[in-house]
C-alpha cells in the first residue's frame, strides 16, 4: 500500500509544479489576496469627507466646526456658500455629510436657549451613515456639556465640583477595537479554503480529460490510495500558503497571535480535511474541469456568507443559522480568532475541533466511496 501511494504523491508533485506558472499561482496570489484584503476588509469609519455650511459665521460656530475637523473621524473638505453647493455635494457623492449650523445659533447659546445644529447625510452607505451619527452625538455632547459648565462658571462664579459619574469602558480582547484585527484571520482562513477547494476540485477530473484514468484504472491502486494520493500534496501546499500567510498577518499586519501557534495548525489540518474533502467529491462528480471551478464556486461563496466572516451568525434566521452547522469554515473562524485574539486553549475550542473531524472525516469517506474504477 505504501509502495503504491508514494508512487502515487511523486506522480501529483510533479504534475503540480512542473508548470512554472503553477508554481507562481499556487503561492503568490494567497499573499496578494491576504493584503488586498488585509486593507480592504476593515468597518473603521475615519476621515469621512465632510461639507460645512456656516450661516452664523460666529465664534461659537467657529469652534464647534473646529470640534469635527480636528478629530479624525471627519475631513472638512470644502465650506460652501450657498445651498445650491450643497445640494450639489451630496448628490454627486463628493461629501458624506453635511453640516449646517443655522443662523441665530451663537445668539441662543447665550440666551439659554437650545441652539440647533443640522446634519445632512448620505444615507446611500447606511454603515457609513450610522457610525458617523454616532461620531456626531459623541462630539456634540461634549460641545453641549462645556457650554453647560461655562454657562455655570458664568451665573455662579467658581462653583465646586458637582458630582458625576464617569464612564470608563475597556475592551478585554483587541483592545483598541482594531477591525483589521478580526478581520484578518477571517481573511487566512478564506484564502486557505479557496486554494484548497479550487486545486484538489481539478484534481480527478483532470485525470479524466487528460486520458490518464484509464492507466490508474488497470493499477492495482484502492479508491482509498486514491483519494490519499490526490488530498495530501494538496494538503502540503495548504500549509505552506498557511505559513506564508501567518507570516505576512504577523509582522506586516502587526496581528498578535496570542495562543498556541501548534493548536492553530491542529484546527488548520482538520479545517483542511474538510475543504479537501468538498473539492475532491466536487471532483468526483464533475465530468470537466469547467464544471468543477463553477461547482467549487458554487460552494465557497455561501461557505462565506454561512461562516460569521461577514454577517454575524446570530443576526440570521433561525432555519439558516441551522444550515450553517454543516459549514467547516464557521467552526475553523472561532478557532483562528480566538486563538489570534484570545489566546484560548483546546479546553475552549475542543467543540469546533471534533466538529471538524468529523466534517472533514465523513467527507473524504464520501469521496473515496464515490471514485469509481470504472468510467460513466
Amino acid at each position: 500500500m505504501f509502495e503504491r501511494l508514494k508512487h502515487m504523491l511523486i506522480k501529483e508533485i510533479i504534475q503540480i509544479f512542473r508548470d512554472p506558472r503553477m508554481r507562481l499561482v499556487v503561492f503568490f496570489p494567497p499573499l496578494i489576496q491576504l493584503v488586498v484584503f488585509g486593507y480592504a476588509a476593515t468597518t473603521d469609519v475615519r476621515h469621512i469627507v465632510t461639507a460645512v455650511y456656516d450661516l452664523d459665521n460666529t465664534v461659537a460656530s467657529r469652534e464647534l466646526v473646529s470640534r469635527f475637523s480636528s478629530s479624525e473621524y471627519f475631513a472638512v473638505r470644502e465650506f460652501v456658500r450657498d445651498e445650491r453647493r450643497a445640494r450639489e455635494l451630496l448628490d454627486r457623492s463628493q461629501v458624506q455629510v453635511l453640516l449646517r449650523v443655522n443662523k441665530g445659533f451663537a445668539e441662543r447659546l447665550e440666551g439659554g436657549k437650545t441652539a440647533v445644529l443640522q446634519i445632512v447625510l448620505d444615507g446611500a452607505d447606511s454603515n457609513t451613515a450610522r457610525i458617523a451619527v454616532n461620531y456626531i452625538v459623541k462630539i456634540t455632547r461634549k460641545f453641549s456639556d462645556d457650554v453647560l459648565a461655562l454657562r455655570k462658571i458664568k451665573s455662579a462664579g467658581a462653583a465646586p465640583p458637582t458630582a458625576s459619574v464617569e464612564l470608563r469602558t475597556r475592551a478585554w480582547f483587541n483592545e483598541n477595537l482594531e477591525s483589521r484585527n478580526f478581520y484578518v484571520p477571517g481573511v487566512i482562513a478564506m484564502i486557505l479554503m479557496l486554494v484548497t477547494i479550487m486545486l484538489s476540485s481539478m484534481s480527478v477530473v483532470r485525470e479524466k480529460e487528460i486520458g490518464t484514468m484509464e492507466q490508474i484504472m488497470v493499477t492495482p491502486i484502492t479508491p482509498l490510495e486514491f483519494i490519499l494520493g490526490k488530498t495530501l500534496p494538496f494538503a502540503f501546499i495548504g500549509f505552506v500558503d498557511l505559513i506564508l500567510v501567518l507570516t505576512v498577518a504577523t509582522f506586516w499586519f502587526d496581528v498578535p497571535v496570542r495562543g498556541n501557534v501548534l493548536l492553530l495548525f491542529l484546527g488548520a489540518s482538520l479545517f483542511l480535511m474538510s475543504t479537501l474533502g468538498v473539492g475532491l467529491l466536487i471532483s468526483t462528480i464533475s465530468s470537466t474541469q469547467q464544471q468543477a471551478l463553477m461547482s467549487a464556486f458554487f460552494v465557497f461563496q455561501p461557505s462565506i456568507i454561512l461562516s460569521g466572516f461577514i454577517f454575524p451568525i446570530a443576526n440570521m434566521p433561525e432555519v439558516v443559522q441551522w444550515i450553517t452547522y454543516l459549514n467547516p469554515m464557521r467552526y475553523f473562524l472561532v478557532i483562528i480568532r480566538g486563538i489570534f485574539l484570545k489566546g484560548i486553549g483546546m479546553n475552549v475550542l475542543w467543540p469546533e475541533m471534533g466538529a471538524l473531524a468529523v466534517l472533514g472525516g465523513t467527507l473524504l469517506w464520501f469521496a473515496s466511496t464515490r471514485l469509481k474504477k470504472t468510467l460513466s
